[in-house]
């Protein structure tokens, strides 16, 4: 078995490092310390700190399964419902301490990072699209009301769902994810 490259355990352990400080909670020293490799190595894979943490965050997104959502076995609410119940056990089993990377570095971005401003926006509207396409699934088979905008409900659940992971790692319990799911699913989308 191969063993890792550098630029590999450097993207690897980004992840849960960025993800547990955030953008501006660690240093490049901080990364390259997780990953067990020496900091000047860094620079050889990758040009700053936004290049490593937009490809962190790629690889956080692709552990969030949004194949789930396209998955036409299953019924449109119930994809959804399965999408988010993922999305929380997977926080859950983190021990609360951790929000959605997405809106961690949403909270963080700043002016000089327009690079990683536009991945966010490109992700939440990409996300967004996907929970709309399957709400308008939802409306064609009955399954939500057909006055509701798609697309306004779409933004609306995935603003909540982050608002709710922004809570979670101040509530320090599972609260604002039974919100979240209650809110969205037995009273937004019943």
């Amino acid at each position: 078995m191969a063993r890792p490259s550098l630029r590999e355990k450097l993207a690897s352990s980004a992840v849960d490092t960025l993800h547990s400080f955030g953008l501006k909670g660690c240093s490049i020293q901080d990364i390259t310390e997780a990953a067990g490799v020496p900091k000047g190595s860094f620079f050889n894979h990758f040009e700053n700190k936004e290049d490593l943490a937009i490809d962190a965050l790629r690889r956080y997104l692709e552990a969030a399964r949004p194949d789930m959502l396209f998955d036409e076995s299953v019924p449109p609410l119930e994809r959804l419902k399965n999408h988010f119940s993922y999305l929380s056990e997977r926080l859950l089993s983190l021990g609360y301490g951790r929000g959605c990377m997405l809106g961690l570095f949403a909270a963080e971005v700043g002016e000089n990072q327009p690079k990683m401003r536009e991945e966010l926006r490109s992700i939440f509207d990409t996300w967004c699209g996907a929970v709309e396409s399957v709400l308008r699934e939802a409306q064609t088979k009955g399954e939500v009301d057909p006055r509701h905008d798609p697309g306004q409900m779409a933004r609306f659940i995935v603003n909540a769902w982050e608002g709710a992971t922004i809570r979670l790692k101040i509530e320090r319990d599972r609260r604002p994810i039974d919100d979240f799911m209650n809110t969205a699913f037995k009273a937004l989308l019943k």
